[in-house]
């Protein structure tokens, strides 16, 4: 390929526009929502040629629902394809079933779109958002806008793809183990997953034993993603956590940041990407925050337990697919990741009560260490991100498992226990590929993840592929 960076900014009616600035430009009448949706399928189409983000398009339906009433009525968005829309089919990234038509929206799917947002179909995730690239065992893998021979990221590649190219400014995305800060960092976006309990549950964390799954959106600026989860909030309220509320921009009290610069799996930080933290915790000193290093809160034993559930996961997919996803689900046709993972538990399956029981008690551990701390500031991912091919999912599973741990070394923790945590880009390496820097915050603390981040961005502008 001769061309690798790609992005669909235009002079048409969404502009070089955030979703808060499209949804007032389409409350005051400057431009309506149908040439909006014009505006982002032509986009789309145009970029999706190369970038392979969308696994159906339903611009169609788009075109002809009327706008949803909420905060960003009219704006355009993909949903990512594990959650269910009614009509249309939901694949899971996999080859193993023929997905149908979706009976009614999933759980979630009535929350997302009570925030007013119109949806043009679905974007791509790796097979059921098991691996950390948006790769494939057949077919072209989706490619990261900046260089088109590196990933995207995943779970949610296919929407931080779009959004980063600027097919549409807001894109849904859920994170299981990292999957919207990963992609978030890949691809240059704002990616916060939510505290556990936030927003509505879909089908699959439902029925986690310990659920990981946070849903939320990848987009360009801080404010969008305020925006949808006060839009979300309006919608739902979390029954059990402190609201988040309108968060407008920083509110400029003193942050106590805890520094983590090394992951608990022993993966080593690369350079560019520890280069990226330390120069934002600079900045975070210079504007008057505290920041000193502190102990990691978990041992060894965190990514032992995590492997082994993550394992699970897909044992349950391989074994009950037929019943609860598909009559005709074949898990012969899972890849070599999900068939390695299933393997994998299958052999230590007698470890599951004590592995529960300890991921059950990092949500402890995880508290504690906000006890002196408003925040932590650690990487994403322990290097940036790698060329298409280096976790391809046709790699030998041992091959793969190795690569993917020396790379997701940060994220899962907070799945596990069920804290916010947000991925912002703060820094650019070889080839002008994004990095992400990650800020955790005590369960239900949202807002103190807004604040830093609206902070940070005023202090130094996210980078713009279109420049």
């Amino acid at each position: 390929m001769t061309e690798t960076r790609v992005h669909a900014f235009t002079d048409d009616a969404l502009g070089e526009d955030d979703a808060v600035a499209i949804s007032a430009r389409i409350a005051s009448g400057e431009v309506s929502p149908r040439e909006v949706v014009e505006a982002a399928v032509a986009r789309t189409q145009r970029v999706d040629e190369v970038l392979n983000a969308v696994t159906y398009p339903a611009y169609e339906w788009a075109r002809n629902a009327a706008p949803a009433s909420g905060p960003l009525s009219g704006v355009p968005t993909f949903l990512k394809d594990n959650t269910d829309v009614a009509g249309m089919p939901t694949g899971f990234g996999t080859a193993a079933f023929r997905a149908r038509p979706a009976t009614k929206n999933g759980p979630f799917t009535a929350q997302f779109l009570g925030t007013g947002l119109t949806v043009l179909g679905k974007s791509r995730l790796p097979e059921f958002g098991f691996n950390a690239s948006t790769e494939f065992a057949e077919g072209d893998p989706t490619r990261n806008p900046w260089h088109t021979e590196y990933s995207s990221g995943a779970s949610s590649g296919g929407a931080a793809a779009l959004v980063a190219s600027g097919a549409v400014p807001i894109a849904h995305a859920n994170d299981g183990g990292g999957s919207i800060r990963i992609p978030a960092a890949c691809c240059g976006l704002v990616g916060l997953k939510p505290s556990r309990g936030r927003f509505i549950d879909g089908d699959q964390a439902r029925t986690m034993p310990i659920n990981l799954i946070g849903e939320g959106v990848v987009t360009r600026s801080v404010r969008d993603t305020a925006a949808f989860f006060a839009a979300a909030e309006k919608y739902r309220p979390a029954p059990n956590l402190p609201p988040v509320g309108d968060v407008e921009g920083p509110s400029g009290r003193t942050l106590r940041v805890g520094l983590l610069l090394e992951s608990v799996s022993g993966a080593t930080t690369c350079p560019e990407t520890r280069a990226a933290v330390e120069d934002t915790a600079a900045m975070l000193e210079k504007l008057g925050h505290h920041v000193e290093p502190i102990p990691l809160p978990v041992d060894a034993g965190f990514v032992r337990d995590f492997t082994r559930y993550w394992g699970m996961l897909s044992f349950l997919v391989g074994r009950f697919g037929r019943f609860v996803i598909d009559r005709d689900f074949d898990a012969s046709k899972m890849d070599n990741l999900s068939r390695g993972l299933h393997d994998l538990y299958q052999r230590e399956l007698h470890r599951t009560p004590t592995t529960l029981y300890r991921l059950s008690r990092v949500r402890r551990a995880y508290a504690a260490a906000f006890a002196r701390h408003d925040l932590i500031l650690s990487p994403v991912l322990a290097h940036v991100t790698p060329k298409l091919g280096h976790l391809s999912p046709t790699l030998p599973f041992d091959e793969l498992l190795e690569r993917l741990q020396q790379y997701v070394a940060f994220t899962p923790l907070n799945n596990v226990s069920g804290g916010p945590a947000i991925s912002l880009p703060m820094g650019a390496a070889g080839e002008g590929l994004p990095i992400g820097v990650q800020f955790s915050a005590a369960v239900g603390d949202e807002r103190s993840l807004l604040d830093v981040a609206y902070a940070l961005e005023q202090e130094r502008p996210f980078r713009r592929i279109q420049d």
